[in-house]
């Protein structure tokens, strides 16, 4: 194993403090949350970075809260191992449940957090492809102001976000569920703790048997974690059955532009693609309403 090169290490005990580093020292610095991405990454020498800001000991920032018919929100700090236990998120929102449930490393779930999987910005975030179906909201803090980022609009490229270099993301906001919101949640990989090959998630919100609004989110299958848009389009106010569903997951699926890698070929995840979002519309015909 190859060790890290040296680095400055940083504990700042407030948000103002660590984004005043990230301004102090742009991109030679990094920002440490659980880790489990960024040390890997280091060793390989993928990531070179001389200071470390952690932000383990800023109080408040590991926070998971309902709001009474406002969603919920989570802190920069909330473990996957914490959402995944908690009751709100299995209800109101299974899809992201799942996606979080099926990781299977416990060092992972109790390491990692939501936020630092976004911040990595890989497009095969299984967590990042569910969020992206409920309207998630960023909220970013910077040396100058806060702002609020949609989740759609914060992945830019492979490893590349909306991040200005003193920004740093404290928290996500979940709107609360639309009445009759039916979500679901699928991927592909070799061995279960590998990188998913494709992750597809939807959701679909059902009024008086019609679909009156889809969102599908694909991951793996494109440069960044996206939406399906000429799918969702094809879909609304339609009435779901195995027709639609066919014809959706064939749009979907020349949607998609995917690579070949080590782990799969662009034409299979292309292909399956297609398949799991035939499969995830599927399911929400018979998961219960949120």
């Amino acid at each position: 194993m190859r060790i890290l090169k040296p680095f400055e290490y940083f504990e700042p005990v407030t948000v103002s403090d660590a984004v005043g580093l990230l301004a102090t020292y742009g991109d030679k610095s990094r920002i440490l949350a659980g880790g489990i991405d960024l040390i890997p990454r280091m060793r390989r020498r993928e990531i070179s970075a001389d200071y470390l800001i952690s932000i383990q000991k800023i109080p408040g920032l590991d926070y998971i809260q309902e709001q009474e018919n406002a969603g919920l929100k989570f802190g920069a700090l909330a473990r996957l191992y914490a959402l995944e236990n908690f009751k709100g998120i299995k209800k109101n929102y299974p899809g992201l449940h799942a996606a979080i449930h099926q990781i299977s490393s416990i060092q992972t779930k109790h390491m990692g957090t939501a936020v630092g999987n976004l911040c990595v910005a890989t497009p095969a975030s299984d967590v990042a492809t569910a969020l992206l179906t409920l309207g998630a909201e960023l909220t970013v803090s910077g040396v100058s102001r806060e702002r609020k980022i949609p989740i759609g609009q914060f992945f830019l490229e492979n490893n590349r976000t909306s991040l200005h270099g003193d920004e740093m993301v404290t928290g996500v906001n979940l709107p609360h569920p639309p009445n009759g919101m039916r979500t679901a949640f699928l991927n592909l990989f070799r061995t279960h703790s590998d990188i998913a090959k494709v992750s597809v998630a939807v959701a679909v919100v059902f009024e008086d048997g019609l679909c009156k609004e889809a969102r599908i989110a694909i991951g793996a299958a494109a440069p960044t974690v996206f939406r399906a848009v000429n799918a969702e389009k094809a879909l609304a106010g339609r009435k779901l059955n195995s027709k639609m569903i066919d014809e959706a997951a064939k749009i979907a699926a020349e949607e998609t532009r995917p690579i070949t890698d080590m782990r799969s070929t662009a034409e299979y995840r292309k292909s399956m693609s297609e398949l799991l979002v035939r499969k995830a519309l599927e399911r929400t015909l018979e998961s219960p309403k949120v």
